[in-house]
């Protein structure tokens, strides 16, 4: 199983886009979350999995939801977990998915327009 990539420290969270300019680094580390969520059956995985009661979901309740095979759910459900977005846990036969909500909220938190800045 690939490395799972480290997530973003805490301290290097980003302030809201309309108060600071990005630097490089933030900007490369925050366009890997983005762009593992640029594609549309990966943003439902990781939706589907937010919202599912006790905020973890099986694989096998994932699969049920798309028209697609368990081998391509798969390399999503892989892109998210590289990303740091989202972690596995194998128990027995079934892998379960948890979000990182540190990371959406790291992701949000670039995203919210600073009350201090006219929109």
């Amino acid at each position: 199983m690939p490395k799972e990539l480290p997530l973003v420290a805490t301290d290097a969270c980003c302030a809201p886009l309309t108060r600071d300019p990005l630097t490089a680094d933030q900007a490369v580390e925050l366009s890997r979350l983005f762009k593992a969520m640029a594609d549309p059956v990966r943003l439902r995985l990781l939706s589907l999995i937010a919202s599912h009661a006790g905020g973890e979901a099986c694989v096998c309740d994932l699969t049920d939801a798309f028209d697609l095979t368990a081998p391509t759910i798969s390399h999503h459900l892989k892109v998210l977990r590289e990303s740091g977005l989202i972690t596995g846990e194998r128990r027995g036969t079934w892998v379960y998915y948890r979000v990182h909500p540190e990371v959406l909220a790291r992701l949000s938190a670039v995203l919210i327009a600073d009350a201090g800045v006219p929109a």
